[in-house]
């Protein structure tokens, strides 16, 4: 994809301590922007506005972004310092917004799509994911080689969300009904005592 504000975000995100532990530009191009828009074939089946959690870098919510200029596309990330770099590269992009905060801290049932990117494992991203994408809409999550899809079943289940498919190495989680009662549980619970 050739967008100026792409080559401006990536160069500000390797040079800005703490982000990635990426150093190469052209790593950080295939990791951090290609692998992102691996999901917008995904994701444009499903209507709604877009929540990138735990964004950390911007990565993938910046690349979604820009591929999808006519779609809402939130950065929800806890640490502050991380918060302040995504608010200063959110400002090229009409689409994007920053919230400050915790997933479990968020309102329920209302984004079409939730995404993310090495946030945790794939059982416990899901469970923090899930809640806060409407029936109708869906998780993505990028696979790692060693995620244990019958324990991501099992956690979609408990949250309202189906069975896993996985699609060009990404888990997609459909959400068939609203979130549960007792969903989110407290921040820090579903890594202390994950649910699968």
């Amino acid at each position: 994809m050739d967008d100026p504000r792409l080559e401006r975000w990536l160069a500000a995100l390797l040079a800005t301590p703490g982000l990635t532990s990426i150093d190469d530009p052209d790593e950080a191009r295939r990791a951090l922007l290609e692998d992102a828009l691996r999901a917008v074939s995904v994701i444009e089946r499903f209507e709604g506005p877009i929540v990138d959690v735990g964004s950390g870098g911007g990565s993938p919510g910046i690349p979604l972004a820009a591929a999808l200029p006519d779609r809402e596309v939130v950065l929800l990330e806890a640490r502050g310092r991380k918060s302040d770099f995504l608010r200063e590269a959110a400002r090229e992009y009409p689409n994007v917004s920053v919230v400050e905060g915790r997933a479990e801290e968020q309102e329920t049932d209302r984004f079409g799509v939730a995404v993310a990117k090495a946030l945790a494992k794939p059982p416990v991203a899901a469970e923090w994911c899930l809640p806060l994408v409407r029936p109708g809409g869906a998780v993505v999550l990028w696979l790692g080689p060693t995620a244990d899809l019958a324990a991501v079943a099992r956690v979609s289940e408990q949250v309202g969300g189906a069975a896993p498919e996985v699609e060009d190495g990404l888990i997609v989680l459909r959400k068939v009904s609203p979130t549960p009662e007792g969903f989110p549980r407290r921040p820090g619970i579903a890594r202390k005592r994950p649910l699968a």
